[in-house]
């Protein structure tokens, strides 16, 4: 297996896309609606909405499986030594085969001034949370978000130091 990582461009928005489709789909529908999944990829994933993401400064990252992309990651910041990650996704099929650590590393060395990262994990997505453990993050609080729609984020606020 060779996991490999490219910058992401706007020529890969439609690949970020329906990756975001498939892994949202089949991870997330034990954890939320299929109501909630729809409306977040609707709002989040189309191709306007990553454009607009793109063009405010997210950076985003794509892992690739022997030359198949399996997942990505998104982060921003504001001033370039405290980091947020926007987005964190891989392939359910390709859970607990080093993709998503291999990403996150692959991040921390193209950012090797960065103090902090920060992102926000559904309080439900175990699988995840106990990931970010291994990757160093702890809780830092609850965040319940009003996205829209009816409907709401319940999260925790990761951090790494």
């Amino acid at each position: 297996m060779n996991i490999t990582f490219k910058k992401a461009t706007e020529k890969d928005i439609p690949t970020i896309a329906a990756l975001a489709n498939k892994i949202w789909n089949e991870h997330y529908i034990s954890i939320i609606s299929q109501q909630q999944i729809d409306y977040m990829l609707r709002e989040m994933y189309s191709p306007e909405s990553l454009l607009q993401q793109m063009n405010e400064g997210h950076k985003f990252t794509l892992a690739f499986v022997d030359d198949l992309a399996v997942g990505y990651i998104s982060l921003s910041t504001r001033d370039h030594k405290n980091y947020y990650v926007n987005k964190f996704y891989v392939n359910v099929s390709e859970h607990r085969k080093g993709v998503g650590s291999g990403l996150f590393n692959h991040v921390l060395k193209q950012l090797s001034n960065a103090e902090t990262f920060e992102l926000a994990v559904n309080r439900e997505n175990y699988k995840a949370i106990n990931f970010y453990f291994k990757l160093g993050f702890t809780i830092k609080h609850t965040i319940d978000l009003d996205i829209g729609g009816g409907f709401f984020m319940n999260d925790f606020l990761m951090i790494r130091k």
